[in-house]
């Protein structure tokens, strides 16, 4: 009879990931709101919650705790590659972190969500009567074009964000593998041999992260 090797539940993602997760999606979802709805206040006021968000989080992937720095999820074409074969073999291994797709996965929304807040702060609409706050800086015409850019991005965001759904039904669904879960509570349910309980890391780096999103959002937005 084939036993199973001992495990135990570890701590994989710290509190503030799972905070930027979480409100990353309800801000995006509160943004489309405002917008099809025409508060272009609430829109705004949205937008820049979204900036603080990013901010903070390209300051934690630097200085954050392990899984959630770059260095530790961002793989090379040929590891990710690599990696995929492997997706339709069975038993999976659950990977510590975000794995060489799922990380690929990441970079790709942030980037976009990052491309689509830049081109919404020097956005112009057709009356010219809302504006993000940096659309002084440009021309009429090119306010506009970065709207219109803002709305192809973020059509842009729908698909990647209907393939990280898919991906998280693949996982759960075909290799029994929640990757919801451990963003909800943090942990998962590892081989002793790969215990690596996350540290819970210095709370002043935290704050000091926090400080510097809070700052280049007023000043950005508010100044």
């Amino acid at each position: 009879m084939q036993t199973l090797a001992p495990s135990r539940r570890v701590l994989i993602w710290d509190i503030y990931i799972r905070l930027f997760h979480w409100l990353l999606v309800a801000l995006l979802g509160f943004s489309w709101w405002s917008g099809e709805r025409h508060e272009m206040e609430w829109h705004r006021l949205s937008g820049y919650g979204i900036m603080f968000l990013l901010i903070f989080r390209l300051y934690w992937g630097f200085f954050g705790t392990r899984t959630a720095r770059f260095v530790h999820f961002m793989r090379s074409p040929r590891a990710t590659f690599a990696y995929l074969k492997t997706l339709g073999k069975r038993p999976h291994h659950a990977m510590v972190g975000h794995n060489p797709a799922g990380g690929w996965s990441v970079v790709l929304l942030l980037a976009s969500v990052t491309a689509m807040v830049i081109a919404g702060l020097f956005a112009v609409d057709v009356d010219g009567l809302e504006s993000g706050p940096l659309a002084d800086y440009v021309s009429f015409d090119q306010g506009r074009t970065a709207s219109d850019l803002h709305a192809i991005l973020f059509n842009l965001l729908l698909t990647l964000v209907a393939l990280h759904i898919a991906a998280i039904l693949y996982h759960l669904l075909r290799l029994r593998d929640d990757l919801v879960g451990p963003m909800l509570h943090g942990r998962r349910t590892l081989a002793v041999e790969e215990e690596v309980d996350l540290p819970p890391g210095a709370p002043w780096r935290a704050v000091v992260g926090l400080l510097i999103a809070a700052t280049c959002t007023w000043a950005i937005g508010f100044s």
